[in-house]
């Protein structure tokens, strides 16, 4: 594969933080009056991928745009706690493999997910310095196929790649025009990858072939 550049998601393909923020979330919900609601790491793992607006429509079906927005906050604010106090651990090999990838190649980030996410995963698993740069709608209000665009022009990227593991993944990715590699032992399944591996460990081979 012909590539000069990688760029990853994060839930399902560098970690799965779902289980800490899950009860983070549900603990928060017994908090509020007007909600009966509690949540698991799986239910999360069927939500993570979508954009913020998706799943605050999705969680609280029944609350007012505004009350959902403010819910949102909260959960953001208990899920960065809970994240600081007692991070997860990466994908088994994903140092190995950001460390030898990083040698030939720039590394980023693209996700959904709210502003200062990725720079908690970063802090949490002491990861960032094999990163060039992140992005998420959290901090440019844009979707992840317009994210990815924006980090292929401001980079001067011209054979990217995208690895994530769900199909919005692969949506995104071929709508920025971007090959993707479906990280399979994530969150989500997918028809339309470019190229398929069931362990982070494979990445460096496939980039090799």
């Amino acid at each position: 594969m012909t590539t000069d550049s990688i760029i990853f998601d994060v839930d399902g393909t560098l970690w799965d933080c779902t289980d800490t923020v899950a009860r983070a979330w549900s603990d928060l919900f017994r908090g509020e009056p007007d909600l009966d609601l509690q949540i698991t790491g799986d239910d999360l793992k069927k939500l993570f991928g979508k954009l913020l607006d998706e799943i605050g429509a999705i969680l609280f079906a029944g609350c007012s745009p505004e009350r959902r927005n403010e819910l949102l906050e909260k959960c953001f604010i208990a899920e960065d706690e809970a994240l600081k106090k007692n991070p997860p651990l990466p994908y088994e090999g994903l140092e190995d493999t950001l460390r030898v990838l990083s040698a030939r190649f720039p590394l980023y980030i693209v996700s959904n997910c709210q502003a200062g996410y990725i720079e908690r995963f970063l802090e949490a698993t002491g990861l960032g310095h094999y990163f060039s740069g992140h992005l998420c709608p959290g901090d440019t209000g844009r979707a992840k196929a317009d994210n990815i665009r924006t980090v292929v022009r401001e980079n001067g990227l011209s054979a990217a790649v995208y690895v994530g593991d769900t199909d919005g993944d692969c949506q995104a990715a071929h709508e920025a025009g971007v090959p993707f590699i479906h990280a399979a032992y994530g969150f989500g399944k997918t028809e339309q990858a470019d190229y398929v591996i069931h362990s982070i460990r494979e990445l460096p081979a496939l980039l090799e072939a």
